[in-house]
């Protein structure tokens, strides 16, 4: 079989133009998907962005993130965004993470327009969120309040006596790693640790009465641990509206001057689901048939710091009874 050799060269310049042009498709697709990523967020990188509402969503346990911290941050920077929707669904989380949580939407709520909307559960640290707006709306059945905190360790003590161990200590001063799960918590040490729930208890509360202009017969009511339904928190002026959403943004264009009909954009931390560097190769890779180039990018942006939930909570977590 004889081979042509203009003709090997024909193909092989047709192979090299596909290849030119199949690369300059991906690029310009992932151009497209990067300019549209930007759009979305109100960062047009042709001009000035639109006008938006941005929505931040606080879900799930509290714990401190810096990312959140930025994503606030980020918020209040932006030109685009004429105010802010906090929409909340979380049972709480760690005492620290919630102050910080609160610190950072009070900082934001200085810089631009902003209101409370509880989606879902707004209990203990998720209600110290809430506690950070100037407005807060709630829907009739969600649930608010769980104005509390707790302090959860084991007890392991019988379960050890019953396997034949014994755990040795020797310890500095007889406080020194107390609670321990080893052995019975002794007086001294339960008083210590009640004083700490104590102080910080008094800080939640204070918080309240503050934030919610409450006086000691109010938060006495209040300040029980239980949470309320919509429909009751409302009278305890725990919240001052019952709706959804659209009361919500509806109270940023009444009460503070926010235009209307403005889109309401879901902003999120940048780590999280956010159109970068590392994304665009990733769908690139795949575009050109190299799964295991996207593979190995995708494992490249998955979290590796898992929050431990430590110490001092405030948690709302309803327990089947023995």
């Amino acid at each position: 079989m004889s081979f042509d050799p203009e003709a090997m060269a024909d193909r092989r310049r047709l192979r090299r133009k596909l290849s030119f042009w199949r690369a300059l498709g991906v690029l310009g697709l992932i151009a497209a998907v990067v300019i549209a990523g930007l759009a979305a967020a109100g960062r047009s990188p042709f001009g000035p962005a639109r006008s938006q509402i941005a929505r931040v969503s606080v879900d799930g346990f509290i714990a401190g993130s810096q990312r959140t911290s930025d994503l606030l941050k980020r918020v209040g920077e932006s030109s685009a965004v004429s105010g802010v929707v906090i929409s909340i669904n979380s049972p709480g989380g760690s005492t620290t993470g919630a102050e910080e949580l609160f610190r950072g939407i009070r900082q934001l709520a200085a810089k631009k327009p902003l209101v409370a909307f509880v989606d879902g559960t707004a209990a203990s640290g998720g209600y110290i969120a809430a506690l950070a707006a100037d407005h807060i709306v709630a829907r009739e059945t969600s649930l608010v309040g769980s104005v509390g905190v707790l302090f959860q360790y084991p007890d392991l003590s019988k379960l050890l006596d019953t396997v034949g161990v014994r755990v040795e200590e020797i310890k500095s001063a007889p406080l020194k790693a107390e609670p321990s799960p080893f052995h019975a918590t002794s007086p001294e040490a339960r008083a210590a640790l009640q004083q700490v729930v104590g102080d910080t208890f008094d800080w939640f509360k204070g918080l309240v009465a503050d934030r919610r202009k409450l006086n000691e017969a109010d938060l006495g009511v209040i300040a029980s641990g239980r949470v309320f339904n919509g429909r009751q928190a409302l009278p305890l002026r725990l919240v001052d509206e019952l709706g959804g959403e659209r009361e919500a943004i509806a109270w940023l264009e009444r009460e503070k001057g926010v235009a209307k009909d403005l889109p309401v954009r879901q902003w999120r931390p940048r780590d999280d689901r956010s159109f970068n560097l590392w994304t665009a190769a990733s769908l690139g890779a795949r575009l050109l048939g190299l799964e295991d180039v996207a593979g190995r990018l995708r494992q490249a942006l998955q979290a590796v710091d898992e929050a431990k939930p430590e110490g001092l909570l405030v948690l709302w977590r309803p327990s089947l009874e023995q």
